[in-house]
């Protein structure tokens, strides 16, 4: 019999929120439609004239549609291959391919298993756009206790199993005409890693690409860059994950961005929180184990944060641009939502918004004072993310030493709209060679 997604881990098509509820929001549930629409636009116009709330550049279209051609995305997934090491990246294993069914428009579909979520999300091509069709989102900790035993344990195995055979179902009744599945940090790192993955295969039929950490930077950057501030000189573009963190320092081009440098280190929102072990019993134990974790990032940022020292003195001078940062996490879409005051997660409110960084690091002293029953009362944090937040606050606080910009760029995209873009992209390619090979055939 074929699982149904329960409610509360189906991310909404329409709006591209995701995460699982918190009380509030599943009070808020009953209410009908047209009054959440009413309370969406009233934030929107509340939040016009103030700069901290203004979203980056050229106003981004949030999901379902998305804005970037083709042909950008993929001299964007191309040009970054080639400028990590300047040399070609390794081979991936080639997307999954399903027959599609008589009468339907193809669909292409992007997985990413995280150490800590599991995310799906399906789109069909709409001219040089994709709309969204299909998504799904829910915490599978799988990452769990893995900084303790170097392994996956069966529990979190099986949490993430069972999420994948709900995408499968997905897949099949979609229509998925190419998709891509990938595996990230915990998966690189469990001594049975392999085993998990084999597993998969057997259980829901995906075959999960365990990617590189340069390859899950290259297609954070594919997913988010159209969100970063317009701007000459480096930025740098950040993905906090659940296992890892990787940094990526991009220059501005007129057409995609050209990658300068990058980093990935060992530390997201699970692997920090377990290795510092648990909080304490008083606000001054809390600040104590917060200072470690912040040390311990910044510490790890050590040989990247010198190669940037030239950019910082440059910037600080002013004999270059003012520096540029945009984040893609669940940490900043969190914050970001703390720093809106909302009472649910709202993703249109999120996507795109510029943040002061003062702002963020406010919200994250705040919230690593507080007991962890004093966040999960919190909107927008509730207990699923309560006792991770905090990691998720110091690593934020340690890329803002890093990079020390005025102003934050929140984006609620990455890996799966980079794989996305990428696939629809190679699709596209591939149907015009096959296309100018039948017409020579013909002459």
């Amino acid at each position: 019999m074929a699982e149904f997604d329960p409610p509360d881990a189906i991310e909404n098509p329409a709006t591209g929120a995701c995460g699982e509820d918190t009380p509030q929001q599943a009070q808020r549930k009953g209410e009908g439609r047209s009054a959440r629409r009413r309370r969406s636009r009233a934030g929107a116009s509340s939040t016009s004239g103030d700069p901290s709330r203004q979203r980056a550049g050229a106003k981004p279209t949030p999901l379902p549609r998305q804005d970037d051609t083709a042909e950008a995305w993929l001299a964007a997934s191309e040009e970054s291959r080639f400028a990590f090491t300047g040399q070609e990246a390794a081979p991936v294993t080639p997307p999954t391919v399903a027959r599609p069914l008589p009468g339907y428009r193809q669909s292409y579909a992007a997985i990413d298993l995280g150490t800590n979520n599991c995310r799906l999300l399906i789109a069909r091509p709409s001219g040089d756009n994709f709309v969204v069709v299909d998504a799904f989102s829910r915490v599978v900790r799988l990452g769990e206790g893995l900084a303790q035993t170097g392994m996956l344990s069966d529990e979190a195995m099986d949490r993430a199993v069972s999420a994948l055979r709900i995408c499968a179902d997905k897949l099949k009744r979609r229509n998925v005409h190419l998709a891509r599945s990938v595996a990230t940090e915990a998966c690189r790192r469990a001594g049975n890693g392999s085993a998990f993955i084999e597993r998969v295969h057997r259980e829901t039929g995906i075959v999960l690409d365990v990617i590189s950490a340069r390859e899950e930077a290259r297609l954070a950057v594919l997913g988010c860059h159209i969100l970063l501030e317009p701007g000459h000189g480096p930025a740098l573009i950040f993905d906090i994950g659940g296992g890892s963190t990787e940094l990526v320092l991009i220059e501005s081009t007129p057409t995609v961005p050209r990658i300068l440098d990058w980093i990935s280190v060992p530390w997201g929102v699970v692997s920090l929180s377990e290795t510092v072990g648990g909080e304490g019993a008083t606000p001054e134990a809390r600040r104590a184990r917060y200072a470690g974790m912040r040390d311990r990032v910044a510490d790890s940022f050590a040989t990247f944060s010198a190669r940037l020292d030239p950019l910082r003195a440059a910037a600080a001078s002013g004999d270059s641009p003012p520096l540029r940062l945009l984040g893609t996490s669940g940490t900043v879409t969190t914050l970001a939502s703390v720093h809106l005051d909302l009472p649910q997660y709202d993703r249109s409110a999120v996507d795109g918004l510029v943040v002061p960084a003062a702002s963020m690091r406010a919200i994250s002293t705040r919230l690593s004072d507080m007991a962890i029953e004093q966040r999960r009362e919190l909107p927008c944090i509730g207990r699923e993310r309560a006792d991770l937040v905090v990691a998720g606050c110091a690593i934020l606080e340690a890329i803002l030493d890093l990079w020390p910009t005025d102003r934050l760029g929140v984006a609620d995209r990455g890996i799966r709209e980079g794989i996305l873009r990428s696939l629809i992209s190679a699709n596209d390619a591939g149907e015009r060679a096959r296309a100018t090979l039948r017409e020579l055939k013909l002459r």
